[in-house]
């Protein structure tokens, strides 16, 4: 993708200095996940193999998302998919996407994908981030107001409440915060699996999400940004902690939180986070700091609704990490763009959540 279409299509700037995302840009961004969602091969499996009933093909044990290089992806993908439906009803692939999704999120699919869940090896199969997408996919299902979408939603329903419970049996467990910039993040995951449990009010997932930040988060300060990031970041773990603790304390606790916490974001001259640089696309771990970026702004973005000071500075900051990884997205390297698609449209939607 060209950095004048990436300029000039995919975003444009509203009133508040927000990126947007455009209907061309929608547009453009849909064609990664379309590609490849019902592309079986290259595929990264993570399962166990416990006998040879999963020697397979992955379409067989993942009849759903067996897609986009791995399982989390798929997901994700088809979330992506879903937001853009909802947010641009005129987009030209309106009919494709819509018929992709009722071709992969049938209830027979979903029960077929839960059945490894319940396989003791495999349990734990993509806890954190996969969990969590899958919940934020049945969160854009539930508030999509449309037959299609009412029929979707209660297609996944069971997977997500499988989940549901396993978080809430998971964070029962954990003993100590997962602080990574990769896969199992736990603030990322519980990003996502509380705005799940907001729109399904799911108070038991609530109660769970929010006992766990404050046990693991609440009394942290001066979080150490000179760490980051890691050469595979696509996370930043100090970021999505603050991410998190904004939708789990009252306006004026996290307030005062959060200047403790990254006291460097209210400098007059904010020097934190310089954008994070990648020197070779085609490898499939280095080319996560393009995803760093991306998720470094949506993070950003919030943090700036809700500091209550240096907001501007802030939006700012994202504004800069958006718009340096987006000429990025579409690379013409699968390693990059059976993913960051999604990454983009979730830091470009970011005020919808």
């Amino acid at each position: 993708m060209s950095t004048a279409f990436a300029q000039q299509a995919l975003y444009t700037h509203n009133s508040a200095g927000h990126l947007e995302l455009t209907v061309d840009g929608a547009a453009h961004l849909s064609k990664l996940p379309l590609k490849c969602m019902q592309l079986e091969f290259p595929y990264k499996t993570g399962v166990v193999f416990t006998d040879t009933s999963l020697v397979t093909n992955p379409r067989n044990y993942h009849p759903a998302f067996y897609g986009c290089f791995d399982w989390h992806s798929s997901v994700h993908g088809h979330w992506m998919l879903v937001r853009l439906l909802k947010s641009f009803p005129t987009l030209p692939q309106h009919e494709l996407i819509l018929a992709k999704l009722q071709q992969n999120l049938t209830a027979d699919h979903i029960l077929q994908e839960q059945k490894l869940f319940t396989n003791k090896e495999n349990k734990g199969f993509e806890r954190i981030y996969g969990w969590s997408w899958l919940l934020q996919l049945q969160r854009e299902l539930l508030t999509w107001n449309s037959p299609e979408g009412k029929e979707l939603a209660a297609n996944v329903q069971p997977l997500a409440t499988q989940f549901s419970k396993a978080y809430i049996d998971f964070l029962g467990k954990l003993m100590y915060p997962i602080r990574v910039g990769e896969h199992t993040n736990l603030a990322f995951g519980l990003c996502l699996a509380w705005d799940y449990a907001v729109t399904a009010k799911d108070q038991p997932l609530q109660d769970a999400i929010k006992a766990a930040a404050t046990r693991f988060y609440l009394a942290d300060k001066n979080g150490p940004v000179s760490y980051e990031p890691g050469g595979y970041d696509f996370l930043s773990p100090c970021l999505e902690e603050a991410d998190l603790m904004w939708r789990i304390l009252p306006a004026a606790q996290y307030q005062s939180w959060i200047q403790e916490f990254l006291p460097g974001l209210f400098a007059k001259n904010i020097t934190l986070f310089p954008i994070a640089q990648v020197k070779d696309r085609t490898d499939g771990k280095l080319v996560h700091l393009d995803g760093l970026n991306l998720s470094r702004a949506w993070c950003l973005y919030g943090i700036a609704r809700h500091a209550g000071k240096n907001s501007a500075a802030i939006q700012a900051l994202a504004n800069q990490h958006l718009e340096a990884a987006i000429p990025h997205v579409a690379s013409g390297d699968y390693a990059g763009e059976h993913w960051l698609a999604s990454f983009a449209v979730y830091a470009l939607t970011v005020e919808n959540n």
